[in-house]
Order: structure tokens, then sequence, then C-alpha cells
């Protein structure tokens, strides 16, 4: 009873909030919290929610600052990070932790599973904290529309750790293309290893006897309720609707990162998207393997286009006139760009991009770098000082929001199983009112901060 008094208090006392889908009208959100200010010369005072795997890697990204708080459902999986930052207040429950020490935090960073970034960034802005949060963004599309709004209205710092976005290759990239390298871009092709965990089951995991280090039920946190199995967590919980957003959600926000703001595509009004391939998704988990295709409308100067997104193992074919010898792509993630006049190939962050043939690349000069190079290529130290100086972060939630929607879109058109039309400004599914129920999801009661 009294997580759930503790939920209604923090989650929705405060909270009216906008946003619009499928007919629900939320008001505009008057609880504003102005954040701190605090000094460059000033150590920024961080909490951390999420703190083992990839959350300890954020927390040591941010150790410049006063790390003052971490917080994790399983203390065993927190225990090096709790022993790494031995002053920091440590919490199961990032509600509690909010609460109980709002006034000693400026700034949160949230590395949970996809489906608890939404109530963690959305508490913490609400209460007037800068975020950081890891890919992708949000589970659903609602969520993802729902804190790239509400960070603009509290008017806190906000980035997503899609790392890559802040390395100089992929501003590289977006140049070449730019500069007209390979003509007007008709297709782009772009495919990842992953999953690199089970998906394709049919059924829950067997009953087992939760750690006595973890608190299960924190865990589910908004997903319905399940008994714990072994292998939901730490990692595997990726292939699961209920926890992750599966291969696409986990690498696109990478990987069509490049794609997306090379071609400019968060200026499209709308875009269609369809699964042309699918191997084994179930009610449980996402498919094994599978391909999905988005078609764009012209954008400003930039033609239609259409782009393909491949996974578990699925590659694009060769494009005529590549030799067999030359590599796609480094390693087993890239895109390819098919254009008027050309055909370019960049890695998983934007990196090692060359025009193909790579005989092209031998007389080719580079145009001149027009867009800000992060200092040391460091997505955290920007962020940090974005919060100090109250300048835009790399990887804002402007551009984070939109890239999460079109990525997750792909989930919603496996969900929806037909080709879907997808109106961007109202955020809503046009010809196919059923599917969109897609964009969002249902909350565990104790857990539903969406704005009702």
């Amino acid at each position: 009873m009294k997580k759930n008094k503790l939920t209604r208090r923090a989650f929705l006392a405060a909270t009216t909030t906008t946003a619009a889908l499928a007919g629900r009208v939320y008001a505009q959100n008057t609880a504003r919290v102005v954040p701190g200010k605090v000094s460059p010369n000033e150590k920024l005072n961080i909490a951390c929610i999420g703190v083992g795997g990839m959350g300890a890697g954020d927390v040591n990204g941010c150790k410049s600052e006063n790390i003052v708080a971490l917080c994790d459902v399983d203390w065993k999986r927190a225990e090096e990070t709790f022993y790494r930052f031995k002053n920091a207040k440590q919490f199961k429950d990032f509600r509690v932790m909010l609460e109980e020490i709002d006034k000693e935090i400026d700034a949160v960073t949230v590395s949970t599973p996809d489906h608890m970034h939404a109530p963690a960034a959305y508490m913490a802005m609400m209460l007037g904290k800068h975020v950081r949060v890891q890919k992708p963004l949000t589970q659903t599309i609602a969520e993802a529309r729902l804190l790239t709004k509400v960070a603009a209205e509290q008017g806190v710092v906000h980035a997503m750790g899609n790392q890559g976005h802040s390395g100089n290759g992929i501003r590289e990239l977006c140049e070449i293309v730019w500069s007209g390298a390979v003509g007007q871009i008709k297709e782009s092709h772009t495919w990842t290893d992953r999953p690199i965990w089970p998906q394709g089951i049919a059924d829950p995991l067997p009953a087992a006897t939760v750690p006595e280090t973890m608190d299960w039920d924190l865990w589910l946190g908004t997903a319905p309720w399940r008994e714990y199995g072994e292998g939901y967590a730490p990692f595997n919980w990726r292939g699961w609707w209920d926890f992750g957003c599966g291969a696409i959600g986990d690498m696109a926000c990478h990987i069509v990162d490049p794609v997306f703001w090379a071609l400019k595509l968060y200026e499209a009004p709308s875009f269609t998207v369809e699964v042309i391939e699918q191997e084994g998704m179930t009610k449980e988990t996402f498919p094994n393997k599978s391909v999905i295709r988005y078609e764009f409308p012209a954008r400003g100067d930039m033609e239609a286009v259409t782009v393909y997104w491949y996974d578990g193992g699925l590659l694009p074919k060769r494009p005529e006139g590549v030799p067999e010898n030359e590599k796609l792509a480094d390693g087993d993630n890239g895109s390819l760009f098919i254009g008027t006049d050309g055909i370019l190939t960049t890695g998983t962050y934007g990196g090692s991009t060359r025009l193909l043939p790579e005989e092209r690349m031998k007389e080719y000069t580079k145009p001149t770098p027009t867009l800000e190079r992060i200092p040391r290529e460091n997505p955290y130290l920007h962020w940090i000082n974005a919060c100090k100086t109250g300048t835009t972060a790399s990887s804002d939630f402007s551009y984070a929001g939109p890239l999460t929607e079109m990525a997750n879109m792909g989930n919603v058109a496996l969900l929806a199983g037909e080709k879907l039309h997808f109106d961007v400004a109202s955020m809503k599914i046009t010809n196919n009112e059923g599917a969109n129920q897609f964009l969002t999801k249902p909350y565990r009661k104790g857990f539903d901060f969406m704005p009702l």
C-alpha cells in the first residue's frame, strides 16, 4: 500500500501534461519545477537509476561529478558500483530516492530495462532534474512523445545514450551525404547481428525462486505481473515484448542514427512502415529475424526515400558494381546509401564511411566540416556541460524522441501485421484505427504514470 500511495503522490500529484493518442487529450502541464542552477565551476549532484551492466558504465561516465545516489532493484547486480562509489546513498526504488533526497539531486541517469525508462525519466523531469536516458529512449511511441514534450516544458537538459551521435564519424557522414557526393539518396539499407539473446519463445519462462538481493516487483515495474523466471534478467529481457524493444529497439538508435540524421527523416510529416519478412515472432517475444521497410516522402531538398532494416543475420543484396571482395561495412552492423550517383557505406556509429566501389575513394576529397564536433567525442561530458551552462546536449529528446519513434514503429508494424501509415504530427496511424493501440501499452497498478 505504501508503494501505491508513494507512486500516486510522486507521479500524479503534480501531473497534468500534454499528449494525444487515440482520442485521449491531456491538459497542459502546470507543474513546472525550475532546475537548480549550478555554476560551471561546481560539480553536479547526480543520482543514477540502474547501476549494473550498462548502467555501471553510465555511472562511470559521470564520475567527474558528485555521484550522490545509486538505485538498483538488484543489489547483487549493483555491488561493484556500490563499492566504487561508497559515499553514494543506496536505494532499490527510484521513486523513494527521488522523493527522499529530491533537494540533493541536480541530474539523473536512467539505465534500466527499456520498459522502465519512461516512468523514471518522467518523474525526474517533473521534479526539475536534468536527465540522461539510455537508448532506446522509451518502449512506446506515446512515451517518447510524452518525454519529449515534458523535457521542453520543464526546461531541463536532456539526452539519450546513443553515444555514436557524439562521434566525429556520423557528422562526417552527414556532410558527405549533404555535399551530394552520391547524388540523391533513393534507398538505405541497415543491418545488425542482433538479436544475440533468445527470441522466438512461445511461453513464459518456468517459475523460479527470486534471488534474495532482487526486488522482483520493482523490476517488473510497469509490466504485467508474471512469476520470476531465470532468464529474464539481467540481459535477455530485450527479447520479451513486456520488457524490451527487440533487435530494432536495441540497435536502431545506434545504426539507424546516421540514416535518420543524414537523410533528415525527422522532417518527414508522415511515413509508412511494413514488415517484409519475419521469422519466429510470438505473443511473448520478438521474432528471431526480420526485414522492415519504411517509406518517407520528400523532405526539403531531399527526394522520397525507402529505408530498409534487417536483423537476425539477414542482409541486403550486394549492390551492382561493388566487387565481392569489398566489405559492405566494417563488422556485423552497418548501412548502405544507394544514391543516383553512387553508393556510400558506413559502420555502426557512422564511422569508416567510404564510397563504393573503393576505387572511388582514391580521388575523393571530403567536404569541409560544417557540423559541431563534440569535445573528445564524449557524450557524458557534453551532457554534464550542458546541464551547467543551459546549452543543448548531444542527442537531446527533440532528436532522440523522433528517432526512437521511427525505430519502435517497426515493432508496431510487427504487432499490426500489415502496412501502416503514420501521421507524425497527430501521432496517429491513419489507415488502421485498431493499430493505434500499439502506440501505447497498459500500465500495472502502482506504476501507471501516464497522465490520464
